[in-house]
């Protein structure tokens, strides 16, 4: 049946929310029963500001691990048009604004909430992305650890050497089938584009990792960074992490780096009108040629 002229309309607002947290206390982003993890606090929050008679579902960018933080989150839900519409009540700011200040009030302290906007059309917070930049933070000089950044750095008992840590990592850079550093699950691939792994050492002393790629699966960025410190040991060669990559199943010899150190800095996405043809690309499962 045509919808009568003048009706509402009945499709779902997609909203976009930008935000951060400091993992420490959570179990996760995904919503596990008995468990605090921030799509559990996220979607309580939204349930309320918007009198949801369900639980508010999210689709976010990356799914982060227990301790894992993010300083550049993104996820979106499909919002009621009307309960969308009621939330500025009397006053004169817009849905978008009055919902910014409704959860900020409402979230946790250690949950950020940057900005809160109605997507454009084809915007999917997980499959628009072309791709997500991580920093970790290692300290090999205790004597130098910033007591105030504990929450977000690893503390290591041996010195590391930066420069073979990061000819280490740009071996790894490229279209490949990175097994070896993931969790395995049924169905998923494991060929992912990194399109930047690097190490420096920072003004504090600390050595920071940038990985970047167009997605990961799970557990690879504390596997990456695990099997380079071997190197930086001085233990490993150079090479030796890209012979890892190549066997493509995963090495005993590579550690899962402690998730503390690791933080989702940014997402990006393609401009509004390829939003939807890069959700369409994501959608499709990579293989090597």
């Amino acid at each position: 049946m045509d919808q009568e002229q003048g009706e509402r309309p009945t499709v779902p607002l997609r909203i976009r929310l930008d935000f951060g947290y400091d993992g420490t206390d959570f179990s996760g982003w995904a919503a596990q029963p008995g468990l605090r993890t921030v799509e559990g606090e996220l979607s309580a929050a939204l349930t309320t500001m918007l009198r949801a008679e369900q639980p508010v579902r999210l689709t976010v960018a990356g799914r982060t691990d227990a301790g894992v933080h993010a300083r550049g989150q993104v996820a979106h839900l499909d919002a009621d048009v009307d309960a969308w519409a009621l939330l500025p009540g009397r006053s004169t700011r817009t849905p978008q604004q009055a919902a910014l200040s409704r959860l900020r009030g409402i979230l946790p302290a250690d949950i950020g909430m940057r900005s809160v906007s109605v997507a454009p059309h084809g915007f999917d917070a997980r499959f628009s992305a072309l791709r997500r930049r991580y920093l970790y933070r290692l300290a090999d000089q205790p004597e130098l650890a910033d007591p105030l950044r504990r929450r977000e750095t690893v503390v290591v008992t041996r010195a590391l050497d930066v420069d073979a840590m990061h000819a280490a990592a740009r071996r790894l850079v490229g279209l490949h089938d990175f097994g070896a550093f993931c969790k395995r699950r049924e169905g998923a691939t494991t060929v992912r584009t990194l399109l930047e792994y690097s190490w420096q050492r920072g003004p504090d002393g600390t050595l920071e990792a940038t990985v970047v790629a167009d997605a990961f699966c799970h557990s690879m960025v504390r596997s990456l960074v695990g099997a380079v410190v071997p190197v930086g040991e001085g233990r490993k060669e150079v090479g030796w992490p890209a012979e890892v990559m190549q066997a493509a199943v995963r090495d005993a010899a590579v550690m899962v780096m402690p998730p503390h150190g690791l933080c989702l800095e940014e997402v990006v996405y393609p401009d509004d009108a390829d939003l939807a043809a890069r959700a369409k690309e994501s959608r499709v499962r990579r293989n090597l040629a």
